[in-house]
């Protein structure tokens, strides 16, 4: 999975060489310097039976020196590969990010259904933060701990076969306790991923929503279901670190049991040595007290290398997780994508349903809209009426195509909607939605994502036909005023009215309101109906509403009941002729008197 990933580096391509280059160099340097100090003790060693010479004195200070060229040209080489491994990875891992990133935008809202937001943000940064760090260690350990385990097993051969056996006796030990361990890791950190999902779910909800938390006084309840939750996290990550933390106690009793093998063996070796010397007064061959320093040094580099590769490869288990949880994001298939030769404009704004059925991937099965047949001609005004969940909003989610039909075909303009650039389509439909959300930004800005050219001029019109510039004009800053994230700092009725401004700055064929003037008082809401009659002609117009006041004025009316048509006419013709149309209208009229 990770291997998959390794094409995002391609941009930092020098880093991601050069790094583990010089970890290379940094191993030289760091495995000659065993090498360098032996040949200075043996020599003060050899040199201890007769007098210290200045031939020796010169040949210690050489060594010495050369010591410290080399530790400088290791300190440089590890210093350097550390920023160019921070570069490759962290770069790489900004570019996963976007790809991410890019393909959660051309999500359809099926798609969306499938990945829930906090699993979404979760993948972003959690998971790619650990392939970031996997990549880190990646460069340098992955490429130092072999090579260092290599050069110190050749050198620490040279010096002594014999007593080389006791460490490669111990390196298959540790292979196959490390191949056990990063076995039973895997699922255990793929678990913990995914309960991090659920405790990101529970915070988002809750701050989304911390308005209603404590209109409700609810704090409580909230907090004894984040720490059932967070526990549960405290648990799994327990559960998965338990196993892993295992690893560092096993490699130091592995290591220290070689080292005082090799300390009794190569101690006997060289008292063994020294005794000869002194009885013969030459030097003989055997093992000085210099190569045993250095002996124990290469088995201690020997160790080291693979605790760090053992570091790399459970470190790796968690990447692999979160590799996993990221390539699943990126080989999602978008459900909705461009026709190979789609049309590029809209002519007009007919809309026409033939024979449409709708289902949700996600929900049970059964169809959500079932056999609509519609034709809604340019420049009509159509209200939407119906229960709640008898699929209004819906309805008209298939219009900008936001999801496909299952059977059928839903038309714009004389075309099947899939015959369209989705870019297209959707510029050319405006949509107020159920929710109403600003960004934060200026006024400006947030008016500007239904033109980007948008000028003030033009802003300031549709803030009026919004029925908007009421409330922007008396703020201190007027159009650059400042909204903060989601639009607290304006009410219900003023976010409502900024957001159809906003659609309005589309100049679309069609404009959807679901239900957006719901949080306006009635006589706000009839002057936005007023100015839609007047300065919108020749534009679809469908407006879901609870109120049949926001709707009784338009061209034909159509009741929703479970998914069905199950009346269409003008507020005359349903007031004699529809049961379910009468019944609403009753009790509004009714709740209106008792107000």
């Amino acid at each position: 999975m990770i291997i998959r990933l390794m094409k995002y580096f391609k941009k930092y391509k020098f880093a991601a060489i050069a790094c583990p280059s010089l970890v290379i160099v940094e191993v030289f340097c760091d495995v000659l310097m065993p090498f360098l100090m032996a040949k200075i003790v043996n020599r003060v060693e050899i040199a201890s039976v007769r007098v210290l010479t200045s031939t020796d004195i010169n040949y210690i200070i050489g060594m010495g020196l050369m010591m410290v060229l080399l530790a400088l040209l290791g300190l440089f080489c590890g210093a350097y590969s550390t920023r160019l491994g921070a570069i490759a990875s962290q770069g790489a891992g900004a570019e996963i990010r976007g790809d991410i990133y890019e393909k959660v935008q051309k999500f359809s809202f099926s798609n969306l259904d499938k990945f829930s937001v906090p699993s979404l943000i979760t993948r972003l940064t959690t998971d790619v933060n650990n392939l970031q760090q996997t990549g880190m260690m990646g460069l340098r350990m992955f490429v130092r701990a072999p090579f260092m385990m290599i050069l110190a097993l050749i050198l620490a051969l040279s010096i002594n076969t014999e007593l080389a056996f006791v460490f490669i006796a111990a390196i298959p030990i540790l292979g196959i306790a490390i191949f056990l361990i990063m076995t039973k890791a895997h699922p255990r950190f793929i678990a913990l991923q995914n309960q991090v999902d659920e405790l990101n779910s529970s915070v988002q909800e809750n701050l989304t929503n911390i308005r209603i938390v404590k209109s409700f006084v609810r704090y409580d309840y909230e907090k004894d279901k984040f720490k059932k939750t967070n526990d549960s996290t405290t648990s799994k990550a327990i559960y998965a670190v338990k196993l892993v933390v295992l690893n560092m106690p096993m490699m130091q009793l592995v290591v220290y049991a070689c080292i005082i093998a090799i300390l009794w063996f190569g101690g006997n070796m060289v008292l063994d040595t020294g005794v000869s010397e002194i009885t013969t007064g030459n030097t003989v061959a055997g093992m000085h007290t210099g190569d045993l320093i250095s002996f124990v040094s290469y088995v201690t580099q020997i160790m080291m290398s693979l605790m760090m590769l053992s570091m790399v490869f459970l470190v790796g288990v968690r990447a692999r997780a979160s590799a996993v949880r990221i390539i699943e994001v990126l080989d999602s298939g978008v459900d909705l994508k461009d026709p190979e030769n789609p049309i590029m404009k809209v002519d007009n704004g007919d809309i026409e349903f033939k024979d449409v059925s709708f289902r949700y991937s996600t929900g049970s099965g059964e169809d959500t809209l079932s056999n609509v047949n519609l034709f809604i001609k340019q420049g009509e005004t159509i209200g939407i009426i119906g229960a709640t969940g008898s699929a209004k909003t819906t309805f008209v989610q298939l219009i900008p195509r936001l999801y496909d039909v299952a059977n059928g075909e839903v038309l714009v303009g004389g075309h099947n909607v899939r015959e369209y650039s989705l870019n297209a389509l959707r510029d050319s439909v405006a949509m107020v939605l159920q929710k109403n959300t600003l960004f934060s930004g200026t006024i400006r800005k947030n008016m500007q994502w239904g033109n980007k050219n948008a000028t003030d001029e033009q802003i300031i019109k549709a803030l009026e036909q919004a029925r908007a510039w009421d409330f922007v004009s008396e703020m201190p800053d007027g159009l650059n005023s400042e909204v903060s994230q989601g639009g607290t700092n304006f009410s219900g009725g003023q976010k409502q009215r900024l957001c159809i401004a906003r659609a309005l700055l589309k100049s679309p064929k069609i404009i959807i309101m679901d239900d957006s003037t719901s949080a306006v008082d009635t006589a706000t809401d009839a002057k936005i109906r007023e100015s839609f009659a007047n300065e919108l002609k020749g534009i679809t117009s469908l407006i879901i509403a609870q109120r049949i006041s926001s709707i009784m004025s338009a061209d034909r009316i159509i009741v929703l009941d479970d998914g069905r048509i199950n009346a269409i006419g003008t507020h005359a013709e349903l007031i004699n002729s529809n049961e379910i149309y009468k019944d609403v209208y009753t009790s509004q009229q009714e709740g209106a008197i008792e107000g």
